[in-house]
């Protein structure tokens, strides 16, 4: 019998956890590691960040869940990857230290044939001062209580207005490497639109600032999409958005510090500035969860498996080289450790070989340009592409047998307003592939067929049915592995 260890139980690791549970949890241990009591659907934390849903809504108890299941589930955090094991233990293990309360601070090493990485990102709030809800000035939609914050404090800014005191709401990106611009996208539209139903829209300042280099960049380079039968490009399509709501945007745009109701911004020109707010909602930068990895004589070799910023290196072409030299091909498709045969990494916590939007660097030095998005639909793809492989490994497979490249795959971003069935909207574009390849599609990077973008009821009823699908569906409902991923 082997041990397969998944690190993480978000989007990534509890699809891997629940499709290996099918395949070999009653053959082999599954063991999961993860430092959260409950899963959190993350996409519908935007709802809950306008008061449209509960926390209960979007999440739910991750051991009452792996409790039916063959899957060994342990609220730990992970510390200490040993890929060779140590000493006379020849056996690779990874440290972990618990965060349950009745063993809280207890440290196990946990012994692995296989390790699957699915940490997620480290929230780096810490890289702009004044930043986030904890230690700072903004609120955030990340985890599903930062949501309940955002909406309490936007609540309070609702009463303001209603009482007749004009305010200013900024919602963007809070650094200039930072990526998931969508999931503040999706937000300042939902804001716009419970401020319309609450009738103070035209008590609001709503400002968008990002560092994207234009509008609908999205950490993708932009995209051209077809819309009622034309060609357009997502800048204008993001823009249109904006001029209909009446929202200012600022891009381009580095938030250097955040004080008590001031933003302080770096504009790629190298020029300074400062916008006042009343409530400001800016996603942080991420980062890796910062685990370590030793060999077996204890030599830190950290930075052999992770890159500078805490993601694992996997089967990508690290290379450095020009932007006009990047390639689609130079993307993972295995999310095999090049070091290990038995360690990979998936979702956020594998290292991309380089951006996908150009890089950019303010005439001051400070690169102001979005990292690659890889969350939701890409995350869950791979995961289920290494649970696969490592299914065919343990029956004999001397490699891994299947590949979710993300310059091979789509993905779907439904940005919809308000939870209510009838009163909504969507913006919906689809985009394929997720990384442009311009050797196979040459005009535009992607397939223009299955690159589209629309704005209607339709998607906000598409976000709406995802939302309960991907909740029965990592419930472990009946059925649930013939729901598409």
């Amino acid at each position: 019998m082997s041990r397969v260890v998944i690190l993480g139980a978000g989007i990534s690791g509890h699809t891997a956890a629940r499709y290996l549970n099918k395949w070999i949890g009653s053959q082999h241990e599954i063991v999961v590691v993860s430092p959260n009591a409950r899963w959190n659907w993350i996409p519908s934390n935007i709802w809950v960040g306008v008061g449209q849903m509960t926390e209960q809504e979007v999440t739910f108890d991750l051991a009452e869940v792996y409790s039916k299941t063959h899957i060994d589930y342990r609220q730990a955090k992970a510390l200490e990857i040993y890929p060779e094991g140590k000493g006379a233990n020849a056996k690779p293990f990874v440290a972990v230290e618990y965060t349950r309360a009745d063993k809280a601070g207890q440290r196990e090493n946990i012994e692995y044939d296989f390790l699957i990485n699915a940490t997620g990102p480290k929230l780096n709030f810490g890289a702009t001062e004044g930043l986030g809800p904890d230690h700072g000035h903004t609120v955030s939609v990340c985890t599903a209580k930062h949501a309940l914050e955002a909406n309490e404090k936007l609540q309070a800014e609702i009463s303001a207005m209603r009482a007749g005191k004009s305010r200013t709401l900024v919602i963007g990106t809070g650094h200039g490497m930072c990526t998931c611009q969508g999931a503040a996208f999706e937000y300042i539209y939902n804001v716009d639109h419970v401020l319309r139903e609450a009738g103070v829209r035209d008590k609001a300042r709503l400002v968008w600032i990002s560092n994207e280099y234009e509008l609908g960049d999205f950490g993708m380079g932009g995209v051209h999409i077809e819309r009622g039968g034309y060609i357009t490009n997502g800048k204008t399509f993001a823009e249109s958005l904006m001029v209909e709501r009446g929202i200012e945007w600022i891009i381009r745009a580095h938030v250097k510090k955040v004080e008590a109701g001031k933003i302080h911004y770096e504009m790629l020109d190298g020029t300074f500035h400062e916008l006042e707010f009343d409530f400001s909602m800016l996603i942080p930068p991420f980062a890796g969860v910062g685990l370590k990895a030793f060999d077996k004589t204890g030599e830190d070799i950290t930075a052999k498996l992770f890159a500078p910023n805490g993601f694992m290196r996997v089967d990508a072409d690290y290379t450095a080289r020009p932007y006009a030299e990047w390639s689609a091909k130079d993307w993972p498709k295995t999310y095999q450790s090049p070091q290990y045969r038995n360690l990979f990494a998936v979702g956020i916590a594998f290292a991309p070989p380089h951006p996908i939007s150009k890089v950019m660097q303010s005439t001051n030095g400070t690169t102001i340009s979005p990292t690659p998005p890889r969350t939701g639909m890409p995350s869950a793809a791979m995961a289920k592409a290494v649970a696969m492989s490592i299914r065919d490994m343990l029956n004999g497979a001397d490699k891994p047998t299947h590949t979710a490249s993300m310059a091979e795959m789509g993905a779907a971003c439904v940005a919809s307003t308000g939870s209510h069935v009838l009163r909504g909207t969507a913006a919906t574009m689809t985009v394929f592939p997720v990384v442009p390849d311009f050797e196979k599609y040459p005009d535009y990077g992607r397939d223009i067929n299955l690159t589209f973008g629309e704005i209607g009821l339709a998607g906000h009823w598409m976000k709406y049915l995802l939302h309960h699908t991907f909740i029965y569906q990592a419930k472990l409902r009946p059925g649930w592995s013939l729901l598409p991923d």
